[in-house]
């Protein structure tokens, strides 16, 4: 009797159509190689001087951006190790706001540098350690690197500290005007008294194409891109506000009902009936003192006919963000039924007008000054030629926000321009000489890894590369003289100068107002040696086969569907 052998190892474990990679194959290499191709993708638009990617989705929607989480949200990538840096990114973004693409960036930096030590013979046990270790060391390093702070977030020129860098490497050239508007919307809603309930939803961004960006403005309260649906269109006197989440109609039932009429009277007297109901309906929102209801379903025209009649104004918003924007601007409670609100359902609003901008109808809910504060919401109305280019500054507006809130986490600035790695390479590699074993030698690369960011700052601006990190390396290096206290501080600060207006090719980035914060930048470090290390630690890749058959492409058939074959 003759023994059969499997036809491939693990034949009878799994389902047939799976796909498996071990080390011994070259999966970690694959894996590198992998995050190698999406970090170069990213690297080129990091910075003021970053290049632009035109993105082509699935929909065939077109992103002309810089903005690295905008590209990872319309990139579909299928590969496993990517997707594990992808989700650090976007962790980033939630939590912080900004420096997404750092994240990306240092991690496909940190698992180049792995490669090496893995051909050296390095095991990635060994050099998980190492980086953790110098992981630990740089957020003790961070600390100290620390050159400024924001003191008060209800001082306009300490939020222009935080505000202005975020928003200059996204539009630089415009970085003025743009942060101008975001500090006069953070303005307007921050609490004094409690900072620390700023709510990043309060600022809102309207885009209406058109004119430039210097027309561009914030307007307290709320913009709507449509005007009301009947012919009240302003209420200049503080009105009560009712807010409904059903269609405002005539009621229907589920089941199919059959009537029977028997002449024309009964015709009439049906139909009357309806509208007497619709009537008394809007005649007891209105002797409940309702000027103004906000429909998140549709208007029928009967019940808009008795609105107006009313002198009720009626404004539709089909999306239900808006809708609960609203809410919490006015204090109403959304109403699933139909009917006069109760006294404390109802909500409030100083006063509504129709303006007509750039030949596009907006309604403005406008808040007095003395409103409640936790209401209080702005929005930035922005104008511009093209929809991309509107598409990319409500991205830097996003993100200047988004810094308000990580600065009221932590108010601690380092310096910017490629200061704080140039200082970190330094300092890292004094620690790990001081290592002993072969941990030396990942802690060392880890070091080096930090290199990418001025690279990337001085290739984008168009800068000798190699001179430019030479001053650099040499501006943080010759002035740490620990009997000059003050040439440490100016070592420290010392950024390159990516306009080239310097003669030395380095700018006092604390002068320059080129800060980053602390904790975006710790936070980016943190998640970028997480996620490598997460890479690092896999061993093998085991891949189901898909679900479902393949998809066959449909047949085009010559002429019309109605010929015959």
């Amino acid at each position: 009797m003759s023994l059969k052998l499997p036809q491939a190892p693990n034949a009878g474990l799994f389902k047939q159509g799976y796909q498996t990679h071990s080390n011994a194959d070259g999966a970690l290499i694959r894996n590198i190689q992998a995050v190698r191709e999406i970090s170069s993708i990213l690297l080129t638009s990091m910075g003021p001087s970053g290049r632009n990617k035109i993105i082509v989705n699935q929909h065939g929607r077109i992103f002309i951006t810089n903005d690295a989480a905008t590209m990872l949200n319309e990139l579909e990538v299928v590969h496993p190790a990517v997707k594990l840096l992808i989700m650090a990114s976007q962790q980033q973004m939630m939590e912080m706001g900004d420096n997404s693409n750092l994240v990306i960036i240092l991690a496909g930096e940190f698992l180049n540098a792995a490669e090496k030590l893995v051909t050296l013979g390095l095991s990635p046990t060994e050099i998980i350690q190492g980086y953790t270790l110098a992981n630990k060391f740089v957020g003790e390093a961070l600390e100290k690197l620390v050159v400024d702070k924001v003191t008060s977030v209800t001082e306009p020129s300490e939020l222009l500290k935080a505000i202005k860098p975020v928003v200059m490497s996204k539009q630089y050239g415009f970085e003025d005007l743009i942060s101008k508007l975001i500090i006069e919307a953070v303005s307007t809603i921050l609490n004094p008294k409690n900072p620390s309930s700023f709510n990043i939803d309060s600022v809102r961004v309207v885009k209406i194409m058109g004119s430039s960006l210097s027309e561009s403005k914030v307007i307290k309260g709320m913009v709507f891109p449509r005007e009301p649906e009947g012919h009240i269109k302003n209420i200049k006197q503080k009105s009560k506000v009712a807010i409904y989440t059903c269609p405002i109609d005539i009621s229907t039932t589920e089941s199919k009902g059959t009537v029977l009429l028997h002449n024309a009277k009964e015709i009439l007297d049906f139909s009357k009936g309806e509208e007497q109901q619709l009537d008394q309906m809007c005649k007891e929102i209105s002797d409940a003192g309702v000027k103004v209801v906000v429909a998140g379903a549709n208007v029928g025209e009967l019940a808009l006919h008795y609105f107006n009649k009313y002198g009720i104004l009626v404004l539709r918003v089909p999306s239900k963000f808006d809708l609960r924007r609203i809410c919490r601007v006015c204090g109403a409670t959304p109403l699933p039924r139909l009917g006069a609100p109760m006294p404390e359902e109802m909500g409030s609003i100083d006063y509504i007008e129709t303006k007509e901008i750039g030949g596009d109808r907006v309604t403005i809910f406008r808040q007095e000054d003395g409103a409640n504060s936790t209401s209080r919401t702005a929005t930035i109305l922005i104008r511009g030629a093209t929809q991309n280019h509107l598409d990319d500054i409500e991205r830097a507006i996003d993100d200047g926000v988004n810094s308000v809130k990580a600065l009221l986490q932590d108010n601690r600035l380092l310096p910017g321009a490629g200061a704080v790695e140039a200082e970190l390479i330094k300092l890292i590699t004094q620690y790990g000489e001081k290592t002993p074993g072969l941990l030396q030698l990942a802690i060392k690369e880890y070091a080096n890894s930090f290199e990418v960011i001025p690279r990337a700052l001085a290739e984008t601006a168009g800068l000798d590369v190699q001179g430019s990190l030479s001053k650099l390396y040499a501006g943080h290096s010759d002035k740490q003289k620990e009997e000059d206290k003050e040439a440490i501080v100016d070592g420290l600060r010392l950024g390159l100068d990516i306009d080239g207006e310097s003669s030395t090719g380095l700018v006092d980035t604390v002068e320059f107002g080129i800060l980053d914060l602390l904790a975006a930048k710790k936070s980016a470090i943190n998640l970028a040696t997480d996620a490598t290390n997460t890479v690092l630690s896999i061993d093998q890749i085991i891949m189901a086969k898909r679900a479902g058959g393949p998809v066959m492409p449909k047949q085009q058939r010559p002429g019309n569907w109605d010929q015959a074959d």
